[in-house]
């Protein structure tokens, strides 16, 4: 009774929180389960149901439908309500939890679904298709709604077949009932059976329906041409072609196409209704890259080995290379990308090393035959293919010209004189240069890389170099010094090699591409100069010519010394980055949080957090006040809203609560009327805390199914 009191007592707040009533629900569940658990460990007889068997399992549906007269919105509600009523077997209750769902979200297409396979997990097609139906009505454009609807007909369909096999009815003969083949039908029925929600459905006391049929048929003659028709899967082709019609797109061609690939219907029907599809396909999309990807694939399946395998991926390569080269004129980047995807897909499987140097050759072939321009996917994954795979294939597998490092650093470095521009046959050509050439070698071509390339993926050649798997590490018997020493030279010499890229990245003239660049070197280079302090400051020592105190003053003497000078290079760095520089709102974030002294959002931090690691870090109180006012100053001018509510935060965290009052006050005056209600009602939010979290309405399935044990032990006497 007390914890139910302290639950009730949460949900009558006057803004109630949806946590709340989850986590009494999921209390109550874990009470029933406990209940269950106790009574099968006592082994007590059967006895008529009495009020305990249903009294908790009612009152979690009590809870649920007083949540939901406060969150009808909420559809992640509605659906774990559904679970819990079906994981009880309230059959009833599900239907009408669904149809109330329903008619407050007409446009969710999950409640469809449900809905549907619950009525066909009870044996009511006609209803689930139904409404499936009217799903598909009102959310015609929807591609999970259509594969559900294509489900079910396949499923249909697949029920037909098994009880006409098990009442021994041929489709090229009259419906007769024959005894004989009733057990042989059972048997193939089992064959192939698979997890499906649709597959087998109207199953039900099949020697009843053996009986009436044959009643029935002393009075009716089926029509076998229809029979023959919804056997042959007619039903099917035309929900897809109403699909096609209504959503022509790539995505719902691949998700039929997988759907009907997996299903386990019989091959004739199977590929009869691929070859709908794609004659769909060809129809509705023509030239799309993913759709002649698809089409050319279709018979390309997971399970293949030996020889179907290399007969299925020769006749995938050749219609795509026929497709390229039917062009007539410049490739399309596009179709180019696809059959690039394709080998690459192909050769990073598990097959045998013939097949793939038999792509990578005709992937060769291919590039010497096209006519100028060639699309760069197609030279950069050469240059991949060639790097990735030379060891394992060898000199005897790879193309004449591209045997060897020689040759393949030879045909990178050509391949970018076709594509000068491009990042990705860039990209490509470093990988290939860090592979087998020198260090020289290599900061020449990514300095060569930087002057060339425009477009996409700009930054990723610009940060190429500062990432550590694409630099060599000097030997530690070449390199001086302790570990600390070689770390803090290592991190100086990043800064300096930022400071040059920043510079250089200033004299581009594409507008778009210098602002994003920018900006993200101004990011690392923040990282990289705040590291450089850190590990200044950590390894300095005092002075020689000092006269030594004793240890304890010793450590606060030196501790004093690098303070004072560690504050004034932190202030030295912000307003170098302030004025040397033009960095944006997301850069002055990340500075602010780098001298906050915490990894994570400074209004996340708990109270003390911050201080505890700018402790750790300088320990200079007013010190990190300096800096941190310094870059709220600068920050203030990008974004004056987020700058504010981060610097009053800190304020808060740090014990200064009027002060930061105080800023929140003056951000209407300073920032204007709009930004100034903005930046009250974020601080608002910051004082209030984060809204208890506790149970996540789309974590609540995973957190209130408690096993035997997890219930016994939370409500252990």
């Amino acid at each position: 009774m007390q914890k139910r009191t302290v639950f009730e007592t949460a949900l009558v707040r006057r803004i109630p929180k949806k946590s709340d009533f989850l986590r009494y629900a999921a209390y109550e569940m874990s009470l029933e389960a406990l209940r269950r658990k106790r009574v099968e460990r006592l082994e007590m007889a059967k006895a008529p149901p009495s009020i305990s068997d249903y009294a908790l399992v009612r009152r979690q549906f009590q809870i649920f439908e007083r949540a939901l007269k406060k969150f009808k919105g909420d559809v992640g509600l509605w659906l774990q309500y559904i679970q819990v009523a079906k994981k009880e077997g309230a059959r009833a209750l599900v239907g009408r939890i669904t149809a109330r769902a329903l008619q407050l979200h007409p446009n969710v297409p999950a409640l469809y679904v449900l809905a549907a396979s619950h009525e066909l997990e009870h044996l009511s097609p006609s209803a689930a298709r139904a409404l499936l139906q009217r799903g598909l009505r009102l959310n015609a454009d929807n591609v999970e709604m259509w594969r559900e609807y294509v489900r079910m007909e396949l499923g249909f369909v697949e029920s037909l077949r098994r009880r006409w096999n098990v009442l021994g009815i041929e489709v090229k003969g009259k419906g007769k009932h024959k005894g004989a083949s009733k057990g042989k039908g059972k048997e193939k029925e089992k064959e192939g059976d698979a997890e499906d929600p649709y597959l087998g459905l109207g199953e039900v006391n099949l020697e009843e329906e053996a009986d009436r049929m044959e009643v029935d048929g002393e009075d009716v003659d089926e029509d076998e041409a229809a029979r023959k028709e919804v056997m042959a899967g007619a039903i099917v082709k035309s929900v897809i072609s109403s699909a096609a019609k209504a959503i022509p797109k790539i995505e719902l061609f691949t998700s039929l196409h997988e759907l009907i690939s997996a299903y386990p219907s019989p091959p004739s029907l199977r590929e009869s209704l691929l070859d709908h599809l794609h004659a769909l396909l060809h129809k509705t999309l023509p030239s799309h890259p993913a759709a002649i990807k698809l089409s050319a694939t279709r018979h390309l399946k997971a399970d293949l080995v030996g020889e179907p395998l290399v007969d299925a991926l020769k006749d995938a390569n050749e219609q795509l290379l026929a497709y390229i080269r039917s062009t007539g004129g410049p490739v399309s980047p596009a179709v180019a990308a696809v059959y690039a995807e394709f080998v690459e897909e192909w050769c990073g499987k598990d097959v045998d090393d013939t097949l793939k140097a038999y792509l990578i050759t005709s992937l060769h072939i291919l590039i010497r035959q096209l006519p100028a321009p060639v699309p760069p996917g197609l030279l950069a994954a050469h240059i991949r293919l060639l790097a990735s795979h030379h060891a394992s294939l060898g000199s005897g597998l790879l193309p004449g010209k591209a045997d060897s490092p020689e040759k393949i650093l030879r045909t990178a470095r050509k391949h970018t004189t076709k594509a000068p521009t491009s990042a990705a046959v860039w990209l490509a050509r470093l990988g290939a240069e860090r592979q087998f050439a020198t260090q020289n070698e290599i900061n020449a071509a990514w300095e060569e890389a930087r002057k060339h390339v425009t477009g996409d993926r700009i930054q990723d050649v610009w940060l190429w170099g500062l990432e550590p798997a694409n630099r060599r590490p000097p030997s530690p018997d070449c390199a001086p010094g302790t570990a600390s020493e070689r770390e803090h030279a290592d991190i100086e010499a990043e800064v300096e090699v930022l400071e040059q890229l920043l510079h250089e990245s200033s004299l581009i003239r594409e507008p778009a591409a210098t602002g994003a660049l920018h900006e993200a070197l101004l990011i690392r280079y923040a990282a990289a100069s705040h590291r450089a302090l850190r590990s200044r400051f950590r390894i300095t020592s005092p002075p020689a010519t000092i006269a030594q105190p004793p240890p304890r003053q010793r450590h606060i003497a030196k501790g004093r010394t690098n303070l004072s000078a560690s504050a004034e290079a932190r202030l030295a760095r912000v307003r170098k980055i302030g004025s040397a520089y033009a960095p944006s709102a997301r850069v002055w974030a990340e500075v602010f949080r780098q001298e906050a002294g915490g990894d994570s959002d400074v209004a996340s931090t708990p109270a003390g957090g911050a201080d505890a690691a700018n402790d750790a870090y300088f320990g200079d109180a007013d010190g990190d006040e300096r800096v941190l006012r310094a870059v709220y100053e600068f920050w203030r001018q990008t974004d004056g809203v987020e700058a504010t509510v981060a610097w009053a935060t800190w304020l808060l965290r740090s014990g200064r609560s009027k002060d930061a009052v105080g800023v929140v006050a003056r951000a209407r005056s300073v920032l204007g009327e709009a930004a100034g209600e903005t930046v009250e009602r974020r601080w608002k939010s910051v004082l209030d805390g984060p809204e208890d979290a506790g149970v996540n309405s789309e974590e609540v399935p995973s957190a209130v199914w408690f096993d035997d044990a997890a219930a016994e032990e939370t409500f252990a006497l």
